[in-house]
């Protein structure tokens, strides 16, 4: 078992753990007042590239959740970070919605859909078969494939929605080329995270619903993990993997729980 009461930062993911869609899950609004009547560091370190910080913030607002913009880090924000490092200045052929387009924006990043040195993509309802026609021979002629997450699937209100490891998959088909993907388990996001948070790998716990992103990441970088079943994985998932979380546990609301019960053990 992990002791919440003695982890001083908290990594969290959102679709599947925060909520559905529109829909917040159960105990959330507990574990955010926990973590904020405890002060603790936390952050939202989501794969969607969708929308901003603020989107995100606001998104939370709408639910009842008051939760400040800088608690919010995206893969958009670190695939735009990712190219500032990479090649300032460069220019992209970007496929995705606001948060990715901004992130870029605000990176130095400008838009080309003649000569690009990147063709970059994420989640989003710009995508089509013109828009991947139109990458596809970008990227044949010499633009390098960057992926925002590597995402297969998000979690909906629903069901599911294909994400981007699976809209960028025809690319990659179509011109033998392989992406590279800034998100989650890159560890680059994850050592980003851990600044924003101020603290250890050690004194971290990663909270998320995928095995393949959330849990492997948590694994690679020493951060003990949680897998809540609230969103893609059952009971079944792990099983299906050579590494395995540090707990399983059904939902946020039960990190509250236990961190409850240690106080009334002490």
């Amino acid at each position: 078992m992990i002791n919440f009461n003695q982890k001083k930062g908290f990594i969290c993911d959102m679709d599947g753990v925060i909520y559905h869609g529109n829909k917040v899950l159960p105990g959330v609004k507990e574990f955010i007042n926990w973590l904020q009547q405890e002060n603790k560091e936390y952050l939202f370190l989501t794969n969607n590239s969708g929308m901003t910080p603020k989107e995100l913030q606001q998104k939370l607002e709408r639910m009842g959740l008051d939760v400040a913009e800088e608690h919010f880090y995206t893969s958009a924000l670190a695939t735009a970070e990712f190219l500032k490092t990479q090649a300032p200045g460069c220019s992209v052929y970007a496929i995705g919605e606001a948060g990715l387009l901004n992130a870029l924006y605000d990176a130095g990043i400008t838009m080309n859909d003649v000569n690009p040195d990147y063709v970059v993509v994420g989640e989003g309802r710009t995508y089509s078969l013109d828009t991947l026609t139109k990458a596809v021979n970008l990227v044949l002629n010499g633009a390098r494939l960057i992926g925002a997450n590597s995402d297969l699937s998000g979690p909906i209100e629903n069901g599911i929605a294909p994400a981007c490891r699976a809209l960028i998959a025809p690319i990659e088909m179509a011109t033998g080329k392989k992406a590279y993907f800034c998100g989650k388990p890159n560890p680059l996001m994850m050592r980003t995270g851990l600044r924003m948070l101020g603290c250890h790998s050690e004194d971290a716990v990663i909270i998320g619903d995928r095995m393949d992103t959330d849990i492997i990441a948590g694994t690679e970088s020493g951060i003990d993990t949680v897998l809540v079943l609230s969103g893609v994985s059952s009971k079944e998932t792990p099983g299906r993997f050579a590494y395995q979380p540090t707990v399983i546990l059904g939902g946020v609301g039960d990190i509250v729980t236990a961190a409850k019960e240690e106080v009334k053990l002490v």
